[in-house]
């Protein structure tokens, strides 16, 4: 997995009909964009220190499409 600042992060919900949690990448620890991310989150507005599991996905800014974390075939 690897991101940018500006990069949207999406995490479900690990029960059925749960929330989804979203929020923007705003540092990356790693100059090869691995995490962990800083992450500025929507629905608190808190920033935290995150290390995506297999529930989280990566919405590159300017793009359309996502890259989910189990994802093997990812390159960035």
């Amino acid at each position: 997995m690897r991101a940018s600042p500006g990069d949207r992060i999406v995490v479900q919900s690990d029960h059925v009909g749960g929330p989804v949690r979203d929020g923007e990448i705003v540092e990356v620890r790693h100059g090869d964009g691995t995490p962990p991310y800083v992450v500025r989150w929507s629905d608190s507005g808190h920033e935290t220190l995150f290390y995506p599991g297999p529930d989280a996905e990566i919405h590159h800014a300017g793009t359309v499409s996502h890259i989910s974390y189990g994802d093997p075939d990812v390159s960035r």
